[in-house]
């Protein structure tokens, strides 16, 4: 079965190095959250906002050694008073577990997409 895993986060300015480190911090706590090897993953969809284009973040997942998997980027569409500066992905995520035990995460200002899911720590899941 596929599960979709979420996140979110943000980045503090536009650069390559501050993409990457975002996004790298945001697949590292989807995959300790949830036990993510590669070779479970079907593909990893990232998406980041108009004013995020000095780097690819599906790139953070290459830099992580993810060089197997399928990895897609998108521009985020443009919406008057979104979230600014924001990543997003969604793993696709061959797992048996049971949709209510996937923990999703969203760090930084990203809390406010889902807020029901933030721990105190500033990481979603429940």
């Amino acid at each position: 079965m596929i599960r979709g895993v979420r996140g979110a986060t943000t980045v503090e300015q536009n650069s390559r190095r501050a993409i990457m480190d975002a996004t790298q911090e945001l697949l590292g706590e989807m995959i300790a959250a949830n036990g993510i090897a590669e070779e479970d993953v079907a593909s990893v969809l990232f998406t980041a906002t108009p004013g995020l284009d000095a780097a690819y973040p599906a790139g953070a997942a290459r830099e992580l050694g993810w060089t197997r998997t399928a990895l897609m980027g998108f521009q985020e569409a443009h919406v008057i008073d979104g979230l600014q500066h924001c990543v997003r992905v969604l793993i696709h995520w061959n797992t048996d577990k049971p949709m209510d035990q996937i923990q999703h995460v969203f760090l930084r200002d990203a809390i406010v997409l889902r807020p029901d899911l933030a721990a105190s720590d500033g990481a979603g899941g429940p």
